[in-house]
C-alpha cells in the first residue's frame, strides 16, 4: 500500500502515512503530520501544527489549523469549521495558539464549528450545524447552537428484556449487559392512603450502604456524573421526577430512564456513569457502599477504558 497525492493538491509535508489518499486541491503544509489510511478530501487545508491520526476521513472545504489533534477513527464532515483563537485580530498572532482536541472515534457534521480549546469526546457525535461552545464527553451527542447534549451513542435495546452477558445480576435485578449492572423493580405496596416503595439492602438492593448523597435542583441541560469508581458500588433512585442514566463499562453502553421512586439501577465499581435530562423536579437519591474518597475517583474516559482493558495507565 502507497500513499496517493493527487497532480492538483500540494502535500509539502513528508510525514504522511501509508495508505493515505489526497485529493484534489487540498493543501498541507510542512509541519503537519498525517497518519495512515486517512481520507483528505477535495479543498481540504492543514496548517503545521496539526497532527490527524489513523483512518481519519476529512470532507470537502474542511480547514485545520495550528493547534488541532485529531486521534484515529475521526470523521470530520465537509465545511466543518475549526478555530483556535479565541480573539483573533487582523495580524495580531497569539504567543501560542489554543489546543483543540477530537478524540478518536468521534464524527463532525457538516457545517459544524468548534471553538477554539474544547475536547471532542472519544465516540461523540457533533450534529450538522452545530456551533460548539463547550467540550463534548465520550459519547455524547450534541446538536443546536449552542450545541446541547441530546443523548449518548447505546445500545438500543429494551430495558426489559433480561441479558446473559456481563455476569451474574444481583439478587432482584435484571441483567442489563454492561458489567454486572441491573435495573431493579421495587416493591410497591398500595391503598388508599397512597404507595409506599420499598427495598432491604443486601436482600432487594445488592449491598449495605457507607453513605448516600442527593442530587437536585439540576439545570436539565446539565450533565452529572462522568466518571466511574475503582472500588465503590452505587444504587441509585429518581424518587422524584425523572432522569436518564447512561452505563458503560468500556465495551458495552446501556441508557436507562429512572422516571418513578420504584425503579432503581445498581451501578457497580468500575462502571463509567453519566446522569443527564433531569426533569425541573427531579430528585435523585444516590447509595453509595463506601465513603467519599476523592483517590477512588476515575474521571477520565480514555484512562476508564485503558484500566478495563489491562493496558498500563499513563503517568
Amino acid at each position: 500500500m502507497s500513499t496517493y497525492i493527487h497532480p492538483r493538491a500540494l502535500c509539502e509535508s513528508a510525514a504522511v502515512g501509508d495508505g493515505t489518499r489526497v485529493w484534489a486541491f487540498a493543501h498541507i503544509l510542512p509541519g503537519a503530520r498525517i497518519g495512515g489510511d486517512c481520507n483528505i478530501c477535495d479543498g481540504v487545508f492543514v496548517e503545521n501544527d496539526v497532527v490527524v491520526g489513523d483512518r481519519v476521513t476529512v470532507k470537502c472545504g474542511v480547514q485545520l489549523w495550528d493547534g488541532i489533534t485529531v486521534e484515529d477513527d475521526v470523521f470530520i464532515g465537509p465545511n466543518t469549521t475549526f478555530t483556535n483563537d479565541p480573539f483573533p485580530r487582523s495580524r495580531v498572532r497569539p504567543e501560542a495558539f489554543t489546543r483543540t482536541v477530537v478524540r478518536a472515534g468521534a464524527s463532525i457534521g457538516a457545517n459544524s464549528t468548534i471553538l477554539p480549546g474544547l475536547e471532542i469526546g472519544t465516540g461523540a457525535m457533533v450534529g450538522a450545524g452545530a456551533v460548539v461552545t463547550r467540550s463534548v464527553p465520550p459519547n455524547a451527542i450534541v446538536v443546536g447552537n449552542p450545541a446541547r447534549i441530546k443523548g449518548y451513542v447505546a445500545d438500543p435495546v429494551d430495558p426489559g428484556v433480561p441479558f446473559a452477558a456481563g455476569g451474574a445480576p444481583s439478587a432482584g435485578g435484571t441483567g442489563l449487559g454492561v458489567g454486572k449492572a441491573t435495573l431493579h423493580e421495587l416493591r410497591v405496596a398500595k391503598d388508599l392512603r397512597g404507595e409506599l416503595s420499598v427495598g432491604e439492602f443486601e436482600r432487594e438492593l445488592p449491598f449495605r450502604p457507607a453513605r448516600y448523597f442527593l442530587v437536585y435542583n439540576v439545570p436539565s441541560r446539565e450533565v452529572r456524573g462522568e466518571h466511574a469508581h475503582r472500588r465503590c458500588d452505587q444504587f441509585l433512585i429518581c424518587v422524584r421526577g425523572s432522569c436518564g442514566v447512561l452505563l458503560d463499562d468500556g465495551r458495552n453502553r446501556r441508557e436507562i430512564s429512572l422516571d418513578r421512586p420504584s425503579r432503581g439501577v445498581y451501578m457497580p465499581a468500575m462502571i463509567w456513569g453519566t446522569q443527564y435530562r433531569y426533569s425541573p423536579d427531579a430528585l435523585l437519591l444516590v447509595f453509595a457502599s463506601h465513603p467519599y474518597d476523592p483517590d477512588d475517583y476515575i474521571r477520565s474516559y480514555d484512562e476508564f477504558r485503558r484500566v478495563v482493558s489491562g493496558e498500563p495507565v499513563r503517568v
